[in-house]
């Protein structure tokens, strides 16, 4: 980064934030530093894109969860350890069999702008979701619900036409609206999409777009103020710069690639800055195929991709070790994941032996493989700003390559990637990631029905089988049919391979040193961020009014 660039982003962040003339001096000089909790201070975080919509049920991306996730709450959510815990519900009963769900909620919540939470709120947040004219991909699991009824003000029930397994959670997904606002507006055109009014730990400061996005501390969140007084979202659209930035102390968190993780954040003085974090992510990254698009319709051509990839060289190459071997949608080692599916190796042999089944040889010497004339060509599309997965494609790509495919790599802005592309189908294969939740219900990805224009089964996978095993798996309490379910479902997916499933990386992120109460767990390091302070003598940063 050149000197004037190195400038610039100093007046940026300063112009955001006012920095304290101590600028952790007490922390890097190793001074008497008093570690009681205390109000104060503001983590800077960094984003690869900007978020898109910052109402949650309008949005697909990643960005716009991340933010809006501290602005709303929903009826329950996960602890430490992923059980379910009370957040907007004080508490809920299960009724006649699981059919009926009925929430109890909290009395002392408030909107950012003071007006009383109830269960009217609620109830217009599900009449909001499930009608035709919300363009959402988040409706399915609310349209299951029979009926809904208002009981009192703090009381509302769902009723279900058939026990339905991940109906407690799924009001935690659902980050509840604000009726008075929202009422009678429309949702896409309204103000909120950009200047939301939520319950959450942080209210909505500022958003300048393509920039950063600024929230402060909610004084009055019904679980105590957080002590961090507020959270800067800086848009850094290059991992390499938002590294830069860090190493210059202009953010505070990131997630390191696994070059930066083993090799460049080893020095004294890193050490000394910012506290690295290591676990296995709840998330995967895959190679997916447009399954309306020749030849990717045939699973004899998308078995041969498969095995002319070499996976643990990705894992090596890419990740340098720091990632396991996806088979499949679910995390390795946890309940749902089946570590008996048909595994593809390397095997360019396998991969050219199959090709030749569908007709694909190379007829005129060139080493690409053709049919009918027509050269086997296609082009991998991802995201900007994203390393890992460009040298991803590019990996693919060389191996590829030698079994005779000819792959071409574009690399896309995010918000252009998403509405163009994704969104409209309008690629031959997509190098994208999934989280993985902790409930398996993956309806919403994999059946058919959720294969429509928007929807997040935008690769147009369609099989009646999975169909069938995904509704049987979601409507049944017994883990042991939901396993045979969805261990059947994996089998399937390895079978026909609409994705390659490439690898689940490790999560790794680091966070400014001067930030405590950071408690690692199953759920990672940020299911209670409102918990973490920064000491009075290590502040750094006050919100600018």
């Amino acid at each position: 980064m050149n000197v004037k660039k190195l400038i610039a982003t100093v007046i940026v962040t300063c112009l955001l934030l006012a920095c304290s003339p101590d600028n952790n001096k007490e922390h890097m000089t190793g001074g008497a530093v008093n570690d009681s909790p205390v109000y104060g201070d503001v983590l800077v975080e960094s984003s690869i894109g900007d978020a898109s919509n910052l109402i949650p049920m309008l949005a697909s991306d990643s960005a716009s969860h991340d933010v809006a996730g501290y602005i709303y709450n929903g009826l329950v959510k996960y602890d430490k350890d992923y059980n379910i815990i009370s957040d907007l519900a004080d508490s809920w009963d299960i009724e006649n069999g699981g059919k009926l769900l009925r929430f109890h909620l909290k009395k002392n919540v408030l909107w950012h702008d003071g007006r009383p939470f109830t269960a009217h709120d609620v109830m217009f947040t599900y009449q909001t979701i499930i009608d035709p004219k919300t363009p959402t991909a988040y409706a399915g699991k609310y349209k299951l619900v029979k009926s809904a009824s208002l009981i009192d003000d703090y009381t509302i029930e769902f009723e279900y036409d058939k026990p339905f397994a991940p109906s407690l959670i799924s009001w935690g997904s659902l980050q509840i609206l604000p009726k008075h606002l929202l009422e009678g507006q429309n949702l896409v055109s309204s103000p909120l999409t950009r200047s939301p009014v939520g319950t959450g730990p942080f209210k909505f400061k500022s958003w300048q777009s393509g920039s950063r996005i600024v929230l402060e501390a909610n004084e009055r969140y019904f679980n105590g103020r957080p002590y961090i007084s507020g959270l800067a979202y800086r848009i850094i659209p290059d991992q390499t710069t938002q590294f830069l930035e860090l190493k210059a102390g202009n953010i505070d968190t990131m997630g390191l690639s696994p070059l930066q993780f083993l090799r460049q954040t080893d020095s004294q003085h890193f050490q000394a800055m910012y506290k690295k974090y290591k676990y296995l992510a709840n998330a995967y990254t895959y190679l997916g195929f447009n399954l309306q698009r020749s030849p990717f319709d045939n699973i004899n051509i998308r078995r041969a991709i498969s095995h002319a990839i070499d996976k643990q060289e990705i894992i090596k190459g890419v990740l340098l070790g720091l990632g396991e071997e996806a088979t499949g949608p679910y995390k390795p080692g946890t309940q749902w994941y089946n570590p008996d599916v048909e595994r593809f190796d390397y095997d360019p042999q396998k991969a050219r032996n199959l090709l030749n089944k569908e007709g694909y040889k190379d007829s005129n010497g060139d080493g690409i493989l053709d049919r009918n004339g027509k050269p086997f060509e296609f082009t991998i599309i991802t995201n900007q700003g994203n390393p890992l997965r460009e040298k991803t494609a590019q990996i693919i790509q060389q191996r590829l390559k030698t079994t005779g495919i000819k792959v071409n790599i574009r690399i896309i802005e995010w918000t252009v990637f998403l509405k163009e592309y994704v969104d409209k189908a309008n690629f031959d294969a997509v190098i994208l990631g999934w989280n993985i939740l902790q409930d398996p219900d993956l309806h919403t990805v994999w059946h058919s029905s959720n294969a429509t224009k928007g929807g997040l089964n935008f690769i147009s996978y369609k099989n009646a089988q999975v169909d069938e095993l995904l509704e049987k798996g979601r409507y049944s309490f017994d883990d042991k049919v939901r396993k045979q379910c969805y261990d059947n479902f994996q089998k399937i997916l390895s079978h026909e391979q609409p994705y390659v499933f490439l690898y689940v990386p490790y999560s790794l992120p680091v966070v400014s040193s001067r930030f405590k109460g950071i408690v690692p767990a199953p759920a990672g390091i940020s299911y209670n961020l409102e918990d973490w302070y920064v000491p009075k003598g290590l502040h750094k940063y006050q919100v600018v009014p």
